[in-house]
């Protein structure tokens, strides 16, 4: 335990730093917990160290010392960035913990961007957009599924033009944690009240990063998680709570967004991608009025029908990839939903990390969108499949790297004996989807002049560019850029339209549901650009 002595070192190290920094910090000894490390843990524990400052390059820093990451197993050499991980406890009593992970940008971290990344599910965790997507490294296999894998530097790691804060929520997934079971029983609503909690202490242990562009951003369900919590990051702003967030904008890709113009997205996606005739595409029309989702006669449920015989062995998440199954097929029916026969295909597969298939979110494509009321729990709906109850994917590389004892030593995790392995996606919550439509909330931040870049792998199927590309017109806002192709190397990368309010809707040429991994240097390109402020 800290003495007293210690904790006022503690407020004179604030004091100075608050004059280093020139902003005003209120702090007293009362407000300060010594950190609760548990016997298992070689590293941080809870968001409850007392940071250290020191000034690098003129630029006054606070970071926990206990936070810094000095090196990861499967990676020789020097970090390309500073590096920083931990938990922060977003409520007390019952210990409910959240992981992060931190990469500073490469390239001016005091002036550039900070970007939360969020993955969706709802479920899973936010590595999978770091060991996969834009992290700052490559993860290469091991040769069996529990070698560590080897680690090369990602030439398009998002960190090349922004800090990057990748956030295990809610409490339950990934690393992230409760000491009470009961949190797990979660929605959209308790989640961004929590991440927003998150924010709030995570800024008072990084205050080095106040003055930074703030952005939040994310794929698939997190198409909830980040207007909701964007939605509590302007509130928490106009109540005028402390420390104020720099906050400009947001981005979503392939994410849900609403019922209706999710669930009617398929069928127009399907005749357009040529995997549907034009005779089945009307009937469909006919039968159904554009009201896919909701089928309410015999009539347009046996022209629907045509749709899922015509789709049933897609990779939903890139039409392009081949869908890997075993030979014995599982398969499910969960309770009031239908799913298409490419939903039942629950076996393994050994195939390399870069033409993997793998699940990323509940948005059901056809007659099964996100609905209000509960979701069901990843082993409900692959029940028998495999451990995380993931269907058709392989997250060997990943799961081998988070379940290693010196990788969470490294990161400060607790350890697997302490809080479990780590999962993709995990199986013990309990999760309603209550927010809601995210329409007005898009409406609302984008009205009050936040920044918003929607963006749409054009081959995934799992949620179609075609839903998104309506949603976004939906808003009523006038055109200020039209449709147009965006361009990388001389190359058409995919196409853009602008709207007022700081609105862009982008798609991605040839990319599936999780875009930079399908697309990493276009998606640099999109992203710094955005960032910067630049037309694509």
């Amino acid at each position: 335990m800290a003495t007293l002595d210690g904790l006022t070192h503690a407020v004179a190290i604030v004091t100075r730093l608050s004059s280093c920094l020139g902003r005003q910090f209120s702090l007293s000894l009362s407000s300060i917990r010594a950190p609760q490390l548990s016997h298992h843990h070689r590293g941080l524990h809870c968001a409850t160290l007392l940071p250290t400052t020191r000034t690098i390059d003129g630029v006054c820093e606070a970071a926990p010392a206990s936070a810094v990451v000095k090196s990861v197993p499967g990676f020789d050499g020097a970090l390309p960035s500073k590096h920083y991980a931990g938990y922060v406890t977003v409520e007390e009593q019952h210990g409910r913990n959240l992981f992060y992970y931190l990469v500073e940008s490469e390239r001016d971290p005091a002036k550039d961007p900070l970007v939360l990344w969020l993955n969706g599910g709802p479920g899973c965790s936010s590595f999978d957009g770091f060991v996969y997507e834009h992290g700052p490294f490559n993860f290469e296999s091991g040769g069996s599924a529990k070698s560590l894998p080897k680690l090369h530097l990602n030439p398009y790691s998002w960190s090349k033009v922004s800090s990057v804060i990748y956030l295990d929520s809610p409490a339950g997934v990934g690393l992230s944690y409760s000491k009470n079971t009961s949190d797990y029983n979660t929605g959209d609503l308790k989640t961004a009240a929590d991440s927003h909690t998150f924010l709030l202490k995570w800024f008072q242990l990084y205050p080095e990063f106040l003055s930074n562009p703030f952005y939040i951003a994310g794929e698939s369900y997190a198409g909830v998680y980040v207007p909701t919590l964007s939605h509590e990051v302007v509130k928490g702003l106009h109540d005028g709570v402390k420390p104020t967030i720099n906050f400009k904008g947001y981005m979503v890709g392939n994410g849900v967004c609403d019922t209706v113009f999710d669930g009617n997205a398929l069928v127009p996606f399907a005749h357009g991608m040529a995997l549907i005739s034009d005779d089945i595409y009307q009937e469909a029309q006919t039968a159904c009025h554009g009201n896919y989702w909701n089928t309410t006669t015999d009539k347009c449920e046996n022209a629907l029908y045509k749709v899922d015989t015509s789709i049933n062995d897609l990779n939903i998440y890139d039409i392009l990839e081949p869908c890997y199954h075993s030979k014995t097929i599982k398969k499910v029916t969960p309770a009031n939903t239908k799913l298409p026969k490419s939903f039942q295909h629950l076996g393994t597969t050994t195939k390399p990390l870069a033409v993997r298939t793998r699940m990323h979110g509940r948005a059901w494509p056809l007659r099964a969108p996100v609905r209000a009321g509960r979701v069901p729990s990843w082993q409900e709906f692959a029940r028998g499949s495999r451990p995380s109850g993931v269907p058709c994917m392989s997250d060997e590389v990943a799961t081998a790297w988070l379940n290693n004892d010196d990788v969470r030593a490294a990161i400060h995790a607790q350890p697997v004996s302490s809080i479990g392995s780590w999962l993709i996606c995990t199986n013990v919550l309990d999760f309603i989807h209550d927010a809601g439509s995210m329409i007005s909330y898009h409406k609302n931040l984008t009205g009050q002049g936040y920044r918003a870049f929607i963006y749409s792998g054009d081959h995934d199927m799992c949620v179609p560019y075609t839903g998104t590309e309506a949603w976004t017109r939906s808003l009523g806002y006038g055109v200020i850029d039209s449709w147009r192709p965006w361009r990388l190397n001389g190359q058409v990368s995919g196409y853009t339209q602008g709207y007022e309010h700081g609105l862009t809707f982008a798609t991605i040429k040839g990319a599936g549901h999780t875009v930079p991994e399908y697309k990493p240097q276009e998606s640099l390109a999109f992203y710094s650009r955005w960032l910067a402020g630049s037309k694509l």
